[in-house]
């Protein structure tokens, strides 16, 4: 009777130098999403290449969320702000009066921006392409010829 024998289950040989990610990468990538920063730019922070930084996003779920959480929050807010520009805003502002250092008077004002004609085309043309960008189609699928009296 043959004994039967376990084998060990085979663990891939992965090769060259262990990653250098680290943990608290993903707080900070977080972060740098947050203030705008591009992965090229997240790469330098990182003392990376770009590529390197595509291969945490695969390999490691929680920097890959992180990455799209700051990234959708970041352009959430920028959306809104150039929404609050194309239509126009007000808001509170405190004026401050001073003689000599010494601050004599404050009082709260309502400062009011206009609707901004550049933020309204750019809104308009990203929402909307197909009504408002500057590319007209023309369609060429019939074709007349028109040939002069003189040539006739």
């Amino acid at each position: 009777m043959k004994k039967k024998v376990e084998k060990k289950p085979k663990t891939k040989n992965r090769g060259g130098r262990p990653s250098s990610f680290k943990k608290e990468y993903i707080e900070q990538a977080y972060k740098l999403c947050l203030l705008g920063a591009t992965d090229k730019e997240m790469a330098d922070f990182f003392s990376i290449a770009e590529s390197t930084l595509n291969k945490w996003k695969l390999e490691h779920k929680e920097f890959s969320e992180s990455l799209k959480r700051g990234k959708k929050i970041a352009d959430s807010n920028v959306a809104d702000r150039l929404y609050n520009r194309a239509l126009g805003y007000t808001h509170k502002e405190t004026k401050v009066f001073a003689h000599e250092g010494i601050v004599t008077d404050t009082f709260d004002v309502d400062k009011h921006y206009p609707p901004d004609t550049t933020a309204c085309i750019f809104w308009l043309k990203n929402r909307n392409p197909e009504k408002w960008r500057d590319k007209q189609e023309i369609d060429y699928t019939e074709k007349k010829i028109i040939i002069p009296d003189e040539i006739k």
